[in-house]
């Protein structure tokens, strides 16, 4: 059609002025490699030549033929263009560019002896090494003085670039010229000839642009690949990234559209000749990151949970595969959020060249697992290169073949007979480490993964000055759906000025680490089993325990009433003469006098030894309990005080109300919900309600110190919720012999959000308004 064709005409007009463009900058690399040419040759008949006349013309072999050959091209083409109508012809121009692209052959075939003698005359002559580095080639931009500085290594790559690009231009001007038009079989013509001799030449120059940025021989290979995210102007935004043997990719993948198969979008790449890391002292990169409530992070989980559970139910009923694709793919959304949403922990690369990129892990097992590999290949790479984008689109084209890691790292890809993991404590001993070379303060921490991703859930002391730590402590870890556990070993760095730049980011260094797969079938026996992990030249002994959600949840009764633990709280309260359970003050006095600024206070596992202490003395009312206490690790208090309100024989919230506790946190109208979780409240038994107040009042004082202890209100709902609110046995939605021993339904970490929901929700109310029967006995009890 008539205006289809005008502006089919009018881009050929653009496309030209594209290829104006690229010749002149073409040109300019041309002249730039020139002009040393012609005094070098004056200086190799003197008596003090540079070069010799033989070493220039290998290294300059052909580079004024080819600028005759483009200067003629361009000198014919400017004026057609500046006159344009859409009758212009220009194709015989291409045509005759086409015929001369011989002289291309001889300057490929030359190319690697021309790099080889440049290169030998640079070490030879450091007047040539100083040239060779600085060429200049004038800037095409409007302002026709600024000059840019090249290499002789990368203007004499140019004409390869530019003859392995012949025929992409030719396809780009034959799209955009009408059958109909004379030009068109000159320009057919020009491309068959291009064709004819790239396929001839490509076979030689494929092997030459891989040189260019790998060693000889070697082919660019893809060494590890994953999801990532990335901080954009305080945004987050998923990536993958890809580590290739020279270089470092960042990509994001194209939205899908119709059947097409999924590409990538390459962001940036770094050669790793040119990256380094740049290290943040932590206090500096925190405020730019966007944190994302935790309560926002506990609804996805939620809504995972929930979908996991409608696919499991759809499959039981054999419904039609359609619905359960619909599911897995809102689970697949869900979970891509969860993990664009979790991590916090800065990452950074740099480019010399002065950008730096800034990406989020959730784990520093693998920022420093990323780290070594980068680190191991930059040994291996000598050049800095940039890629075409020709290159770069092939590159990037590639990683959809070459990626390893197809889904988000989560749940999606496990497929359904796999073991969804592991749910309910897991009891780690950290024994003892042997293998370090030179004394240090040393320390461990443990991660495990939940919802597909790695938390750091506990810390063994420093242990001072030693090549040989003997921790020996043992630590209570919660999982959920777990499958592995990692170890990392630190050495504690006190001595800030210590601090090599590079490692800025922990002020600790990581000295090893290791993992071990959870195996749900070895881990079934409840015992004790002992393990090493090696870590390159470290080794870490530790023991595990398991013990699945159905046995850890049980709420025994103590079979002798004379203690505290086990023992309905009534009884306790009578017999002490007291509102609230004598350990229930002793601990809260405790952390308040010393725990308040402990980082993770409540949420990291005390020591499994001091706690069973500190029980058995609160059991016999030893007097010396709160000596005792003084001289704890604060973190065995706290978890004293959690293992209390865990082993009552009915929760706080007591067996009775708690099914309704959980349906009023599910109501909508924050009116009718907030007038009948109080209601609730204020029937609890009164040691339950006085006990609740003490230590509600005592968790909200723990948040205000939230920016020092890291623990927020809902990281504490969290911790406490499952402790005060799950029903004893007899009530448990959980069935009491399930079929499958290990491994939990997601029903249940359904139930346990619940419960944290509702211990939230106190936590976040201003004032707890009491009715005047308790309002004395409540006054009286912040004085006990």
């Amino acid at each position: 059609s008539e205006p289809d064709l005008e502006k089919g005409l009018e881009m050929r007009k653009w496309v030209l002025s594209g290829i104006l463009a690229s010749e002149e900058t073409y040109l300019s690399h041309l002249e730039a490699l020139l002009l040393p040419m012609k005094p070098l040759k004056a200086a190799a008949t003197t008596s003090q030549p540079v070069l010799t006349s033989q070493q220039i013309e290998t290294i300059f072999f052909k580079v004024p033929e080819l600028y005759e050959i483009h200067k003629e091209f361009y000198d014919g083409l400017f004026p057609r263009v500046q006159q344009w109508s859409h009758q212009q012809r220009v194709g015989d121009l291409f045509q005759k560019l086409a015929s001369q692209l011989g002289v291309y052959r001889a300057f490929v075939d030359n190319y690697e002896v021309a790099m080889e003698t440049a290169e030998k005359c640079c070490q030879a002559n450091a007047q040539f090494a100083e040239i060779s580095e600085n060429l200049k080639a004038r800037s095409t931009k409007e302002s026709k003085d600024q000059t840019t500085k090249n290499s002789l290594e990368t203007l004499l790559y140019k004409p390869v670039d530019r003859v392995t690009r012949s025929t992409l231009v030719l396809h780009d001007l034959l799209k955009h010229t009408p059958v109909s038009h004379p030009d068109h079989p000159l320009l057919q013509d020009a491309l068959r000839i291009s064709q004819n001799f790239l396929s001839s030449i490509n076979e030689e120059i494929t092997p030459r642009r891989q040189s260019m940025t790998v060693k000889k021989g070697e082919h660019r290979q893809l060494l590890k690949d994953s999801f990532m995210v990335e901080l954009v102007e305080g945004a987050r935004k998923l990536r993958h990234v890809f580590l290739f043997t020279d270089l470092f990719l960042c990509a994001k993948l194209k939205k899908q559209i119709g059947g097409k198969s999924q590409q990538y979008d390459c962001k940036w790449y770094i050669p790793l000749t040119d990256l380094s890391f740049q290290m943040v002292d932590e206090s500096e990169a925190v405020p730019n990151i966007p944190l994302v409530p935790d309560e926002e992070l506990d609804a996805m989980k939620i809504k995972i949970s929930q979908i996991k559970n409608d696919i499991q139910r759809e499959k039981r009923a054999n419904k039609g595969s359609k619905v359960i694709e619909r599911l897995k793919k809102k689970l697949s959304e869900q979970e891509s959020l969860l993990l664009l949403m979790s991590p916090n922990m800065a990452f950074r690369v740099h480019n010399r060249n002065g950008k730096s990129y800034t990406f989020l892990i959730s784990s520093d097992y693998e920022r420093a697992e990323w780290r070594e590999n980068i680190r191991e290949q930059q040994k291996k790479c000598f050049k800095s290169f940039s890629l075409t984008s020709v290159e770069l689109q092939m590159l990037t084209n590639s990683c959809v073949k070459l990626q390893t890691v197809h889904n988000i790292p989560l749940t999606i890809n496990k497929e359904d007979d796999e073991s969804p993991g592991l749910y309910g404590f897991l009891n780690v001993i950290v024994h003892s480490a042997t293998g370090f070379k030179q004394s240090s303060n040393l320390y461990c921490t443990l991660e495990v993964d939940s919802f597909g991703y790695f938390v750091n859930k506990a810390k063994t002391r420093v242990y001072r000055d030693t090549t040989e730590p003997n921790w020996n402590e043992e630590f209570e870890i919660e999982l959920e759906g777990s499958q592995t556990l990692r170890i990392l070993c630190y050495e504690k760095c006190y001595n800030k000025t210590k601090l090599t730049k590079e490692d800025g980011e922990s002020t600790d260094r990581i000295m090893g680490k290791g993992q071990i797969q959870l195996d749900p079938q070895a881990l079934q026996d409840k015992d004790w089993q002992r393990t090493v992990i090696s870590m390159n030249g470290v080794e870490v002994k530790l023991s595990v325990k398991f013990t699945s959600r159905e046995f850890s949840l049980k709420r025994m009764p103590s079979r002798k009433q004379t203690g505290v633990f086990g023992v309905k709280i009534a009884i306790v309260t009578k017999r002490e003469r007291s509102k609230v359970p004598y350990i229930v003050r002793q601990c809260v006095e405790e952390i308040e006098r010393r725990g308040m600024e402990e980082v993770g206070i409540y949420r990291v596992s005390g020591v499994a030894t001091d706690i069973q202490a500190l029980k058995a003395a609160f059991d016999v009312n030893n007097k010396d309990v709160s000596v005792m206490m003084s001289e704890m690790d604060v973190n065995a208090i706290a978890g004293t005080l959690k293992l209390y309100f865990r082993e009552l024989p009915e929760p706080l919230f007591t067996d009775e109300l708690y099914p309704n506790f959980a349906e009023g946190i599910a109501l909508s109208d924050p009116v009718a919900k907030e007038s009948c979780m109080l209601n609730l409240l204020l029937s609890l038994p009164e040691p339950n309600l006085v006990t609740f107040l003490f230590l509600l009042d005592h968790l909200k004082r723990v948040a205000e110190r939230e920016s020092v202890n890291k623990m927020s209100l809902h990281n504490l709902a969290t911790v406490f919720g499952p402790t005060l609110l799950r029903p004893s046995e007899k009530d448990s939605k959980i069935p009491a012999n399930p079929t499958q021993p290990i491994t939990m339904t997601d029903s249940w970490s359904l139930e346990v959000m619940s419960q944290v929901q509702v211990l939230l929700y106190f936590l976040q109310l201003e004032t707890i308004p009491t009715p005047d029967s308790k309002r004395q006995s409540i006054l009286f009890s912040t004085e006990v």
